[in-house]
């Protein structure tokens, strides 16, 4: 059990929510892996002027996925990249293959991580740790276009 005093929480803040900003963010991946969106996640953040709110990321899409993971180490997105091969491998005998055979895999891949991230926007910056990035997963081994929605809520002034 963690004593009370090993912890510490800044005062509440509160920010009247006065602004929506969307925009649509087009990604061409080089086929299957990570895809680093942080720099145009930030430059969407400060074009809008945001001060202090949240920034939804959004991908419309259903073989492909977000996730906020390590930077600093390329191999941790390798390994990644291997474990959800071994989970939805291609060769597994899916009934659903009628676009080949990373399609269904690719389904399964996004089901287990996500479609949607929520980053807060703190006096103007993302509120990422020091080692974290905001990827686009790619689940199909061709290369594939993809749209991600930005949208940031809060306040810009």
């Amino acid at each position: 059990m963690t004593s009370t005093s090993s912890l510490t929480r800044s005062a509440p803040s509160t920010v009247q929510a006065t602004t929506i900003v969307s925009s649509l963010l087009t990604v061409q991946t080089p086929g299957r892996g990570f895809t680093d969106l942080t720099s145009d996640a930030a430059k969407f953040v400060d074009e809008t002027h945001a001060r202090d709110g949240a920034l939804t990321l959004f991908i419309r899409h259903t073989s492909a996925s977000l996730t906020i993971q390590e930077n600093a180490d390329p191999s941790v997105l390798v390994d990644l990249t291997t474990a959800l091969s071994r989970l939805a491998p291609e060769n597994a005998g899916w009934i659903h293959d009628s676009e080949g055979p990373d399609d269904m895999p690719g389904h399964i891949k996004t089901m287990l991580t996500q479609t949607s991230l929520q980053v807060p926007v703190l006096n103007g910056k993302l509120a990422l740790g020091t080692w974290q990035a905001i990827y686009l997963i790619e689940h199909r081994s061709r290369p594939h276009r993809r749209e991600v929605v930005l949208q940031f809520i809060g306040s810009n002034q």
